[in-house]
């Protein structure tokens, strides 16, 4: 059962009669501002001139009031319920479908798509980081939210069933039910489950749920997973939190314009949003109502106000203020109104003590609040020392001492906020998984790349300056260099070398390029790609595994040469149990199959994704592409297919067929076959990988002729004839017919 809702896209057409008013323009007083139950404030509304018309896309506030099943009224939204509209958080609450994919014991198979979309990024709404979760319901299932475009953030969860028994209601941590934060800022996601783990079927219900839901309003029970009834109990329908906006400019700048400012009532603020540009508007404190409207927002009486208890102490009275009030003592009386302390007037002697004491007081504050600032400096200079040291600047300092060649510099956070205009948006170059890196300049002229990592646990914060020694003495051509870090802060910040023509995912999805690249160049890429992954396995000390290799972190120059990026402290091989990973990350296409099974990272987890980047080289086709044919979404299995019903050649990019020998080309599609094999222990290491594209561009470069040469045979043996069975000539090009001269054991 298809459940492909293609995202709120951007649904419903506009109302007909929607013109072209400024923003700020006000609702007709005749508007109906309620349906059913639910309020609705502008600037959502109903009908022609009652909602704000933002003058972009197909999305407004504009909603409908639609007659139910069961004879209410009830608003909508696009084709979803709204259930409340709250003006001070800017969020609006409304029902969202259950994504349900059940097995099939008897076909083996699913019985619906394994993904669900959501796209609502040319709108004026969010979906709310801190309000919502990704649910994941059912035995052995594993879901995952990801970006539409597939390379700007990814998480999931699995949920696991050892024993029915141990399911409890109300706990959603991994028995049967599991839950993972969503990224903030985002407007548009895919909810998709993994087919190889959602086998749910036997003593459970067979079906897996998935949904991105209201976290205060989910609560797991254990009938979702033993009788399989989360539909049937919530209608298939659960709460959704959207945040929005009512202007996608900063709040400095909306004020500018006269004629689209929205917080128009003379008692409102303007609130910057906590997602990126745009604002809202609130009443000011002591203020109550919609701050859309003109005059919408009216003073609270406190004094009078049933909702507030009567602020003064008797005898005093209450006297209300335009957004406050204050106390008075009665006539003849002088003291504190507000704590009951009025009393007939003294002398004039008591006033002049009275004055006295109250400029004491503020004498005192003041010596105080200078002695608190004072404090707070230093406390703000303990707290960066601490940091430092906890992140292994000392041991940082003292190596750079002994070992006076080493180019590596500690950066203070004030230096890298002036190399990038304090973290300016308009100087990000990328945001993923890991952190988000910035273009910055230094002093001295250099630009950088500065990457934000983000959290980071206990464990790698003590390793943390150890870890950045060795990254730091790291020297490959292939590798973007480390140039130096900053210690000073929660989550130290990696300082790179700037490359400026693009990924590898660019130039070969990027269409000004695309399957213009010669063969040649693709061998080149892919070699110097496998030296520098070879390098960190091999040669660094300890070996650092990359962890997420893919095309998007290949970056590549007008030369084509590759500068291999976005590895860090995290990613040192693992020595022990206790570095295995707790949630699955990398990017979705790319993962080991192995890796996402165990939560064990290794250097063959690398192999695995390097062989999907060997594919995108051969087929110029997308890692995972949700749009395409369901056998030919995930480039892997259909790669493997491809290759097992022997039609190779249907899947290739046609210009290297046509300037290449097939021979070659199969080879190094074998290649890319042996490093995706689903078992780790039957792929290649990265090395010999790297010796066989060696071979391969050897091959390639050279015009052999239809003869066996003596030269041919030493290139292509390197060692004894016995380790391959035949050698097969054609269009001038040598192939193997046995992988035995990899040292590797071809899969059966």
């Amino acid at each position: 059962m298809l459940l492909p809702l293609m995202a709120v896209l951007i649904a419903s057409a506009w109302p007909a009669a929607a013109s072209t008013t400024t923003a700020a323009a006000q609702p007709a007083a005749a508007c109906q501002r309620r349906c059913g139950d639910v309020d609705i404030p502008y600037p959502f509304g109903i009908g022609r001139g009652c909602y704000l018309y933002t003058g972009e896309g197909d999305v407004t506030f504009g909603l409908t009031c639609n007659r139910t099943a069961d004879g209410s009224y009830r608003p909508f939204c696009w084709e979803y319920e709204v259930l409340d509209v709250s003006l001070r958080r800017g969020q609006a609450r409304v029902r969202n479908d259950i994504n349900r994919w059940c097995y099939n014991t008897t076909t083996r198979s699913m019985d619906a798509e394994s993904t669900w979309w959501w796209d609502v990024s040319d709108s004026w709404f969010h979906v709310s980081d801190e309000g919502n979760r990704l649910v994941v319901v059912g035995c052995n299932s594993l879901a995952y939210v990801t970006s539409v475009n597939e390379t700007e953030y990814m998480t999931g969860c699995m949920a696991t069933c050892p024993s029915v028994g141990r399911l409890e209601n109300g706990s959603c941590s991994g028995m049967g039910c599991c839950e993972a934060a969503i990224p903030r800022g985002i407007n548009s996601y895919v909810v998709g489950f993994e087919e190889k783990f959602n086998t749910t079927s036997g003593a459970v219900g067979r079906c897996s749920y998935a949904v991105v839901v209201e976290a205060a309003s989910f609560e797991f029970r254990t009938t979702y997973v033993t009788t399989g009834d989360f539909v049937e109990s919530t209608g298939g329908k659960v709460p959704l939190v959207l945040d929005w906006v009512v202007g996608k400019e900063t709040c400095r700048e909306a004020r500018r314009n006269a004629t689209g400012y929205m917080c128009v009532s003379r008692d409102s603020e303007c609130v910057d949003s906590r997602n990126g540009p745009g604002y809202l508007c609130n009443c000011s404190a002591g203020f109550e109502g919609n701050p859309y409207l003109l005059d919408g927002c009216q003073d609270i009486n406190e004094c009078e106000d049933s909702r507030f208890k009567y602020p003064c102490s008797v005898p005093g009275t209450c006297i209300n203020t335009p957004g406050g009030f204050r106390c008075s003592c009665p006539d003849k009386t002088t003291g504190n109104a507000y704590f009951g302390t009025c009393e007939a007037k003294k002398s004039q002697l008591g006033v002049h003590i009275a004055i006295g004491v109250s400029i004491g007081i503020a004498l005192l504050v003041i010596i105080m609040s200078s002695a608190y600032m004072i404090q707070q400096k230093r406390r703000l200079a303990t707290v960066k020392r601490r940091y430092f040291n906890q992140h292994g600047g000392l041991l940082l300092f003292e190596e750079m001492k002994s070992n006076q060649g080493l180019s590596f510099t500690v950066f203070t956070k004030e230096e890298l906020e002036e190399a990038t205009n304090k973290f300016d948006e308009r100087n990000v170059l990328g945001k993923g998984g890991n952190g988000t890196v910035y273009r910055g300049t230094l002093k001295d002229g250099r630009v950088v790349a500065i990457k934000r990592c983000k959290l980071i646990n206990e464990r790698q914060k003590k390793e943390f300056g150890k870890e950045m020694l060795i990254l730091s003495q790291i020297n490959h051509r292939n590798i973007v260099k480390l140039h130096g870090c900053c210690l000073e802060v929660e989550v130290p910040m990696l300082v790179y070398e700037f490359i400026p023509n693009g990924t590898l995912y660019q130039l070969i999805h990027g269409g000004r390029h695309g399957s213009r690249i010669s063969f040649a160049a693709r061998l080149k890429i892919a070699h110097e790609a496998a030296e520098a992954l070879a390098y960190l396995h091999s040669w660094a000390s300890p070996p650092i595994i990359h962890g997420d290799v893919k095309s998007p972190n290949m970056l590549i120059d007008e030369n084509y040469t590759v500068k291999v990026s976005d590895f860090g402290a995290s990613t040192l091989a693992p020595t022990d149990e206790a570095q295995f990973v707790t949630l699955v990350q990398g990017t979705c296409g790319y993962l080991d199959p192995e890796y996402m099974q165990t939560c064990k990272l290794t250097d063959k987890s690398d192999v695995y994704s390097f062989g999907v980047v060997l594919l995108e080289l051969l087929t110029c086709r997308k890692a995972l592409n949700l749009q395409a044919l369901e056998e030919e979404k995930n480039l892997s299995s259909h790669f493997l297919l491809a290759m097992s019903e022997n039609r190779l050649e249907g899947i290739l990019d046609s210009q290297i067929q046509s300037e290449q020998s097939i021979e070659l080309i199969e080879q190094m599609a074998d290649l890319a076959k042996q490093c995706l094999d689903m078992s780790s222990e039957k792929r290649p290491s990265m090395r010999q990988v790297a010796e066989e594209l060696d071979r391969l561009r050897k091959l390639a470069e050279h015009p052999w002729g239809r003869h066996e040469s003596e030269e041919l045979k030493k290139l292509l043996v390197r060692g004894s004839p016995s380790t391959f069975s035949e050698i097969e000539l054609s269009n001038g090009y040598v192939s193997l017919t046995d992988s035995a001269y990899l040292g590797i054991q071809s899969p059966r």
